[in-house]
């Protein structure tokens, strides 16, 4: 990173659906706030210009042409930035060159990815250099992981308050969730599934619960791939397609926060169906669902949800801290808008002023959001980003 960047951050996918968004946040929830220098990037300078006039941004907002597939205007963009905030995935098809530029540079960097795979791949490749550098790079920024990662910090602060210590089982359960699969998810799940098809070597870490914490495996855990009946929530739960990346993220959130869950934590997702033959049912709907989800009629990347839909959104999760003799703190999570796109993009952009404002002294290396800025995320994230967090009886 130059000594002194021109812009704070740099939004990459700016004409993108999900760019747009945080670009639109950035705008419009920072249209007050002169110290915010920020830009908006893409492959095309009409498209910006175009985003830049539609979502209503000052006409001297900058604008950066880069792309994916030119290293150069990549480098040249992230040296002149503190942060870089990049939407453009599947990001094993089109970010290795971007964090590798950012990790060169010292920049910082942002995204939306939940492909486990490649994030171990990129951590193993970079994270020596990035911990040199000082960049700091950050995974899983949205939905997945933030709100299932600062849950899990959420309730084993309840469970020590009331514990004593910190819980060794963790379940975290989606209660009710209203908006749509956002269009790039579906492409990083399948761009995963390619890759693993052409080398079935990355089948081990694709199914490792641990896969995100190099030189550390910790205990068995709950696969969580079939509908079960839960006695303590009087409720059926049915497996989560996200769980397989958020899981693994809390897990590196542990190791990489010293282990303050420990080192035998235990932690599933699932969703809560209901009880009954109801609730039954129900979870079997969520698994036939969940298939579909990444099937040839998934939403593609680049298409979303109307601005109404966004806004009626909303997702409301459960955590459950379990003490070895029974007891329970239970903690709840809430965002006002679809997960996927109208909460997501809040998330990310919040992250970012985050790590740019709140925490000066988190070291270069690979990140989770939850153990880089934990209390200081869940306060901007109420504050901000229509999240709630609280301990419920």
């Amino acid at each position: 990173m130059s000594s002194s960047p021109k812009f704070d951050i740099v939004v990459y996918g700016a004409t993108g659906f999900t760019g747009q968004l945080v670009a639109e946040y950035l705008a419009a929830h920072y249209k007050d706030d002169k110290a915010l220098k920020w830009a908006m990037a893409g492959r095309s300078l009409d498209k910006l210009k175009s985003v830049r006039d539609a979502i209503g941004a000052p006409s001297d907002t900058p604008l950066i042409v880069a792309d994916a597939s030119d290293p150069a205007s990549l480098k040249a963009m992230v040296e002149e930035t503190k942060i870089v905030i990049t939407t453009v995935g599947p990001y094993q098809l089109y970010g290795g060159d971007l964090l590798a530029a950012c990790v060169a540079s010292g920049t910082d960097y942002i995204d939306l990815c939940g492909e486990p795979v490649w994030m171990r791949q990129m951590i193993d490749k970079h994270e020596a250099a990035a911990k040199a550098s000082g960049a700091r790079i950050v995974f899983s920024c949205g939905f997945d992981s933030v709100p299932f990662e600062l849950g899990a910090f959420f309730v084993q602060e309840e469970a020590k308050r009331v514990f004593g210590e910190p819980a060794a089982r963790v379940k975290g359960r989606v209660r009710a969730m209203r908006g749509t699969l956002s269009g790039g998810t579906a492409a990083s799940a399948k761009a995963t599934f390619d890759a693993v098809a052409k080398d079935m070597s990355l089948v081990a870490i694709l199914n490792d619960p641990f896969a995100l914490t190099p030189g550390f495996t910790g205990p068995k855990q709950p696969k969580g791939n079939r509908p079960a009946y839960e006695e303590d929530l009087q409720s059926w739960a049915a497996p989560f397609m996200m769980a397989l990346i958020n899981t693994r993220n809390v897990h590196r959130s542990n190791m990489l926060m010293g282990f303050p869950f420990g080192q035998d934590f235990v932690y599933d997702e699932m969703v809560l169906t209901g009880a009954g033959e109801k609730g039954e049912a129900n979870a079997k709907l969520v698994v036939a669902a969940n298939t579909e989800k990444t099937g040839p009629n998934a939403p593609k990347p680049g298409e979303g949800p109307s601005k109404e839909e966004r806004e009626n959104g909303l997702f409301n999760l459960l955590y459950v801290a379990i003490a070895p003799d029974g007891r329970q703190v239970r903690a709840g999570v809430t965002g006002d808008r679809d997960p996927g796109y109208g909460s997501t993009s809040k998330m990310i952009s919040e992250c970012a002023i985050c790590l740019l404002r709140d925490t000066p002294d988190v070291a270069g290396g690979f990140w989770t959001p939850g153990a880089a800025m934990q209390h200081k995320l869940i306060k901007r994230l109420e504050a901000h980003a229509g999240l709630t967090f609280r301990v419920e009886s």
